[in-house]
C-alpha cells in the first residue's frame, strides 16, 4: 500500500527559509567577511535538517529525501569540475607569467579614470563572443583585478564592473547555456528570446556604463605614475614578460568560441599555462623549487604543486606577493563545500514540494500580465536564494509558470525574458549560490562587498518589472500568431517567384 503524502502548508514552506535568513544574518554579524568560510555552510546544513523534518512529517521517507539530495548535488558536479580546473588554470597562469603579462600591459593601457567602464565593456564583449561569464571572470577578470590593485582602484567596484559586463554579454550570447535554457523551458525560439531580452538588457547596461563612467571620473583613489612605474619594474624583475605569454589565454578563448565545454577548455588552458611556465619562467621555477633537485625534477615538482596549491610568492614586496599569489585546486575546496551545503538545502526544499508550494501561493495572487511577469522575476530571484543554483532558478519557475502564461494569453518569450531577468543575472549576488561562490573564489572579493556595485545585475530585473507593469513590449499570443502567419504568407508568395526566376 502506497502511503499518501501530505501537501505542505505555506507555513511548512516558509519556516525553513525564515530560519535560514536568521542564521545567515547571525553568521554575518558574528563572522563578517569570513561567514562564507564555514558559518554559512553550517547554517545551510542546519536548515536542510529543518526541511528534512518537515518532509518526514508530511510523509516522505528518508530514502526519498536522500535521493533528492543526491540528485540535486549531482547537478552541480559540472560546476565543481570547472571550479577545480579554474583553480589549476589560475595557478599555472600565474607561474607562466600569463596573468602578470596581462596586468603589465593593462597598467600601461587602461586609464584609471575610465577603468571601471573599460572593465565592463571588455568583459561584455568577450562574454558575448564566448557565452560564458565564468570563463570571462577566470581569465580577463583575474587580470583586471590585478590591474585594479596596481592603480589603487576599488576591489569591490572592479568586481562589480567585471560581473556586470560578463553577465550582460553572457545574457545576450547565443552561445550561453542559460540563454539557450530559458527559451527551451518557456517554449520559444532562441533568437526571438534574445531579441525580446534587448528591451530590458540594453537599457540596464547603458545605465550601468554611465554610472561606472561617473564613478571613475570621481574616484579619489588613483595611483600616481610613480607607483605604477614601481609595480611595472617589480613585475619585470620577478617574471619574464612578453606578448606571447598571452597565448594560453587566446587558446582558452578560442576553445570557448568553438563551443568546447568549459571544463575541457579551461583544463587545456591550465595545461598550456604549465607548458608555458616550463618554457619561459625557468628562473622563477628554480627559485621556487626545493634545493638539491635537478632541473627536470624542479619543473615537474613546481608545476605539479602549483596546480593543486597555487602560487605563493615571497619576494619581500608585499604588493607583488598579494597580487600574484593564489590559485590551485585547493583554493576552491571551500567554495565546493559551500555549493554542496547550499544544494543539500535546496534539493530537500524542492523534493518535499516546499518550493512548489511557495510558487503556487504567488501565482494565486497575480491578477494581471504585469503582476505575473513581476512575480516570475521575483520567484526566480528567490529560487536563486533558496536553491542556490541559477539553472534551478530558471527551470523550476519556468515549469511552474508556463501554463499561467498560456492561460493569460501571453507569448512564451515574456516568460523566458523574466526567467533571465530574475534568474540568470541575480545569481552572482548571493554568497551561497553557485555563481556567487564561484565569483568570490576567482575574484577574491566577498559577494556582500561587490554586490552593491553589480549595477547591471540589479537594474535588469528592476527594468524588467517596470516594463511588465507599463505593458511595454509585453507580447500576447494573438499578436505573435498574427506575425507568424504574415511571415508564412509572405514566404509562400516569395517561393513561386523565385522558382519562376530560376526557370
Amino acid at each position: 500500500m502506497i502511503e499518501k503524502k501530505q501537501k505542505p502548508t505555506l507555513f511548512d514552506a516558509l519556516f525553513p527559509i525564515v530560519i535560514l535568513l536568521c542564521l545567515l544574518f547571525l553568521a554575518v554579524y558574528f563572522f563578517g567577511d569570513d561567514s562564507s568560510s564555514g558559518p554559512n555552510q553550517i547554517a545551510l546544513m542546519l536548515c536542510a535538517g529543518v526541511a528534512s523534518l518537515i518532509a518526514l512529517k508530511n510523509g516522505y521517507k528518508r530514502d526519498e529525501i536522500e535521493e533528492g539530495i543526491t540528485k540535486g548535488i549531482s547537478l552541480t558536479l559540472g560546476a565543481i569540475l570547472i571550479l577545480l580546473a579554474v583553480g589549476s588554470l589560475i595557478g599555472t597562469w600565474l607561474l607562466a607569467g600569463t596573468v602578470p603579462t596581462m596586468i603589465y600591459f593593462g597598467l600601461q593601457i587602461l586609464d584609471p579614470q575610465y577603468f571601471y567602464v573599460s572593465c565592463s565593456i571588455i568583459c561584455a564583449l568577450v562574454a558575448l563572443c564566448i557565452g560564458s561569464s565564468w570563463t570571462v571572470a577566470a581569465t580577463i577578470g583575474v587580470a583586471l583585478m590585478g590591474v585594479a590593485t596596481g592603480i589603487d582602484a576599488s576591489g569591490p567596484m572592479t568586481a562589480g564592473a567585471i560581473i556586470s559586463g560578463a553577465y550582460f554579454g553572457d545574457k545576450l550570447s547565443p552561445l550561453s547555456d542559460t540563454t539557450n535554457l530559458a527559451p527551451a523551458i518557456a517554449g520559444t525560439e532562441l533568437f526571438v528570446h534574445i531579441k525580446n531580452m534587448m528591451w530590458s538588457t540594453v537599457p540596464s547596461f547603458v545605465i550601468t556604463l554611465i554610472i561606472f563612467f561617473y564613478l571613475g571620473l570621481n574616484s579619489a583613489t588613483q595611483a600616481s605614475n610613480t607607483q605604477i612605474d614601481q609595480l611595472l619594474v617589480s613585475l619585470e624583475s620577478e617574471f619574464f614578460i612578453a606578448w606571447y605569454l598571452l597565448l594560453p589565454l587566446l587558446l582558452t578563448l578560442f576553445l570557448a568560441i568553438k563551443k568546447i565545454p568549459a571544463f575541457p577548455a579551461i583544463g587545456l588552458g591550465a595545461i598550456a599555462g604549465a607548458v608555458w611556465a616550463v618554457l619561459f619562467q625557468q628562473d622563477l621555477i628554480i627559485s621556487y623549487a626545493n634545493d638539491g633537485l635537478s632541473t627536470v625534477e624542479a619543473n615537474i615538482m613546481v608545476v605539479w604543486q602549483v596546480m593543486y596549491s597555487g602560487v605563493s610568492l615571497d619576494t619581500g614586496n608585499k604588493a607583488i606577493d598579494r597580487l600574484l599569489s593564489g590559485g590551485g585546486m585547493g583554493s576552491m575546496l571551500n567554495t565546493i563545500w559551500l555549493i554542496i551545503s547550499a544544494m543539500t538545502f535546496g534539493s530537500i526544499m524542492e523534493k518535499a514540494g516546499l518550493l512548489k508550494r511557495i510558487v503556487e501561493s504567488l501565482i494565486s495572487v497575480t491578477n494581471s500580465a504585469g503582476s505575473l511577469i513581476s512575480t516570475t522575476i521575483v520567484t526566480a530571484f528567490g529560487t536563486n536564494c533558496i536553491a542556490a543554483d541559477q539553472y534551478i532558478a530558471i527551470v523550476m519557475p519556468g515549469r511552474m509558470f508556463k501554463d499561467a502564461y498560456k492561460q493569460r494569453g501571453l507569448a512564451p518569450e515574456n516568460l523566458s525574458r523574466a526567467l533571465e531577468d530574475g534568474g540568470t543575472v541575480t545569481s552572482p549576488l548571493i554568497p551561497w549560490n553557485t555563481c556567487g561562490a564561484y565569483m568570490q573564489s576567482v575574484l577574491l572579493i566577498n559577494p556582500l562587498e561587490y554586490a552593491v556595485f553589480c549595477f547591471f545585475n540589479w537594474l535588469s530585473p528592476i527594468i524588467g518589472i517596470i516594463c511588465a507593469f507599463a505593458g511595454f513590449k509585453v507580447r500576447s499570443l494573438l499578436v505573435r500568431t498574427t506575425e507568424e502567419s504574415e511571415q508564412t504568407s509572405s514566404l509562400a508568395t516569395e517561393i513561386p517567384l523565385r522558382n519562376t526566376d530560376k526557370g
